[in-house]
């Protein structure tokens, strides 16, 4: 049951520090990668927030 609570957290740090190395590496497909390591997560973070229809 603990393996469960920390898996999606486990997921977003680690999608966040690909993104962050990704950044520091270099231009081109690099910057791709870093915009989708940092950007899922923050997407992700913000989810809940976003009003729902219906």
């Amino acid at each position: 049951m603990r393996q469960a609570t920390f898996a999606l957290p486990t997921v977003l740090a680690l999608l966040g520090a690909a993104g962050l190395f990704a950044a520091l590496l270099g231009d081109g497909w690099w910057d791709a990668l870093a915009w989708l390591g940092l950007g899922l997560p923050a997407v992700l973070g913000v989810w809940p927030l976003w009003p729902r229809r219906g």
